[in-house]
């Protein structure tokens, strides 16, 4: 009954803004209201029709805060207070996306746009100006560099995929939630719900990435600039941007992960976690890394040139890569000198991880070696952030169509690995073999442990079928796609 109830809002407040779309009068391009449409509405990230009690929103957004003036509304969340709130899943919550309208200023007293302050409308109009320059950035691109050309994905309404109902997860970095992404390592880590489906890899998650209303981050401004047909200079572009996505992207800066790894070891929780049950240190995992792979996933999505894949692509690289993608991440967190891994707040050795299961403890053995080898290699952000692009953008996965645009892709994508690498790293490792040659040959180890954690938890889930993963985790690795 719930879910059909959403289903009807849902419709009903797409039939309420195509209405209100058509009854609207004809607008001049110049107009104040014209102008703001091009910004997204802050609530869910559907396509906005103007200020709504203070805030620009979509017309279902808007009919909802009014809804939920009401003194007899008393929403509750279902879950932990955290739910997404996007175009998709919107009426899943009530709850989360009422919070979400009153956090961002939506109020019965809130000014209309006519009587806004000088400030406050220099505020919007800059805004506006903003993404008029990243839809001129994206459509301006020149052909030899068009893996920056505008990436539009199709309406996620054209499939069908089953919804998981918006589940999020908790992670031990609630205090890195700051509401907006930055230009410092801090990013947006508050879990957001994801199905692999293709609404998953859709344009309107509840994140913006803009440094501010008055400023253009380093990529903006260098994307507005892409005129150029030099390989070089592409290649230089393809590393800025690329590097950028994956430093919005981590839960932890360097910086503090160090300072992590100088902290004195807390002997209780690492008895806690060599102590715990066999069935509840794989939930724990699959807790740990669907929060990893929930920043993979906006990763990919920032990657030049993925969201111009079809659907299907998208969701088939995501499927093959995220776990390997994982582990390359996992590098980060890996002290060499005390041969331990930063676990949410704790430093635990491999034996950890442990158990009395052959399979697993290969795994665990395999994954911990293969992500310290890449340790070792020393590598900047901005060349693992291309080895994960890299890794991620394979054209040889099974299943996928669009394996020429892949394939252009992934080249450009190594080409400015290559350059990046010979830039930090000109000398050999042994003998002839250079960082980039060690890097690719790991590729087909990653797979192989991809394999082994898919082996794995096929045999867990056999044994323990009432186990009850996270719903993006069950997406993409169910045991039987």
């Amino acid at each position: 009954m719930f879910e059909m109830w959403n289903n009807v809002s849902s419709r009903l407040e797409q039939v309420q803004q195509s209405q209100t779309q058509t009854q609207q009068p004809h607008t001049s391009s110049g107009s104040i209201k014209a102008q703001i449409e091009i910004i997204p509405c802050k609530v869910c990230g559907d396509k906005s029709s103007g200020v709504h009690y203070g805030v620009i929103t979509c017309e279902g957004c808007k009919g909802f805060f009014r809804r939920s003036q009401s003194s007899v509304v008393n929403y509750q969340c279902p879950r932990n207070k955290n739910c997404v709130v996007d175009r998709v899943n919107r009426n899943r919550c009530q709850y989360c996306r009422l919070q979400k309208c009153l956090r961002l200023g939506m109020s019965r007293d809130a000014v209309k746009f006519g009587r806004m302050s000088k400030k406050q409308r220099e505020k919007v109009e800059d805004e506006v100006r903003f993404h008029r320059a990243q839809l001129r950035a994206q459509s301006d691109s020149a052909p030899d560099s068009s893996v920056f050309e505008q990436q539009t994905p199709s309406s996620s309404d054209q499939l069908h995929h089953s919804y998981n109902g918006g589940y999020t997860y908790n992670s031990d970095v609630s205090a890195y939630t700051p509401a907006y992404y930055t230009n410092t390592t801090q990013v947006q880590a508050n879990s957001m719900g994801y199905d692999i489906s293709a609404d998953y890899v859709d344009s309107t998650t509840a994140y913006d990435p803009r440094p501010g209303l008055d400023t253009l981050n380093d990529t903006g401004s260098l994307m507005a600039n892409v005129v150029t047909t030099d390989p070089s200079q592409i290649s230089e572009l393809l590393s800025k941007t690329i590097s950028d996505a994956h430093t919005r992207t981590c839960l932890y800066s360097l910086e503090h992960i160090h300072e992590m790894f100088r902290k004195p070891h807390d002997l209780s929780r690492l008895l806690y976690y060599k102590n715990m049950a066999h069935e509840e240190l794989w939930l724990e995992c699959a807790q740990k890394l669907t929060t990893i792979i929930q920043q993979i996933i906006e990763f990919a999505k920032m990657v030049p040139g993925f969201m111009k894949l079809s659907q299907d692509d998208q969701i088939v690289l995501l499927k093959a890569g995220s776990f390997e993608l994982a582990i390359i991440r996992m590098s980060r967190y890996l002290d060499l000198s005390q041969n331990c891994v930063l676990y949410g707040d704790t430093m635990l050795p491999q034996d950890a991880f442990f158990t009395s299961d052959t399979a697993e403890m290969k795994l665990v053995t395999c994954v911990f070696e293969v992500s310290k080898s890449i340790a070792e290699l020393k590598l900047t952000e901005t060349e693992l952030a291309l080895y994960s692009a890299c890794v991620l953008l394979s054209p040889d996965r099974p299943g996928l169509k669009g394996i020429g645009e892949i394939s252009r892709l992934s080249q450009a994508v190594v080409r400015a690995l290559r350059l990046e690498l010979d830039r930090n790293h000109s000398m050999p490792i042994k003998g002839d073999v250079t960082v980039c040659d060690a890097l690719l040959t790991k590729i087909p180890t990653l797979r192989e442990i991809s394999m082994l954690h898919m082996d794995a938890l096929g045999k867990l889930k056999r044994s323990a079928p009432h186990l009850e993963f996270p719903a993006l985790h069950k997406e993409l690795f169910s045991v039987d796609s």
